[in-house]
Parts: structure tokens; sequence; C-alpha cells
């Protein structure tokens, strides 16, 4: 099970990092449910990181505006596993989509400094 917390009326969970010869590191992400993929940074952490790209995708976004954005590969800890997903170089805040989703189930409790759980 994945545990998180609600900051800022918006359901958000952490995300362990993992990249070669140097310790892990962790990165809060807001679940968007509307964003299909698995992850999005934006492009200035994506370089600083250093995550290699991979290739290219078009993408609609929320506005209805079509762009093409680099997809890059990190290593996370999803779930007490190592695994590998795509991460979209683009926006303003780390986002986690419904791919990375897949096969849980999500429950949020919407109060005060509430928590949720994805099993």
């Amino acid at each position: 099970m994945i545990s998180g917390i609600i900051k800022n009326g918006r359901a958000t969970v952490n995300i362990i990092f993992r990249l070669p010869n140097k310790p892990d590191f962790t990165i809060e992400f807001v679940i968007d449910t509307g964003f299909t993929e698995f992850l999005s940074l934006p492009p200035a952490a994506v370089t600083i990181l250093g995550f290699p790209f991979v290739y290219e995708m078009y993408a609609n976004l929320a506005d209805n505006s079509n762009v093409i954005l680099p997809i890059h590969q990190a290593t996370i800890i999803w779930n007490g596993e190592e695994r590998e997903v795509n991460v979209l170089a683009t926006g303003r805040l780390p986002l986690l989509g419904t791919a990375l989703l897949d096969e849980h189930e999500l429950v949020i409790q919407l109060v005060y400094r509430g928590r949720f759980s994805n099993n």
C-alpha cells in the first residue's frame, strides 16, 4: 500500500527515485487522474536529474492544445519494488498519472490534513 496526504486540496504521494551510484531521493507528486501517463516533471528537473531521453510523443493537454513532449526514463520504487517508468518533461508541478495507478485502488479521504491510500 502507498499512502499520501492532502496538501492544499490536492492528493500527494512521495515517490522514491533511484539513480546509479547515488543515494535514493524522494519527490512529492500530485495525483492527476486526468493525466494518463506515468509521471511528469518540469523540464529543468529532468535535466538536473539526468534522466535518459527515450523518445518524443504527441500529447493533447488540458487546454486542448497539441504538443510534442520529450519522454525520459527513470527508476522508481513503487509499492516496495524497483520499476522503470516514463517521465514526461513538462509542466510546473510533479504529476503522477493513471498509468502508474493501473491495477491499484485509489481511495482519498478529503478532510483537513486528510490521508489516503492506494492498494
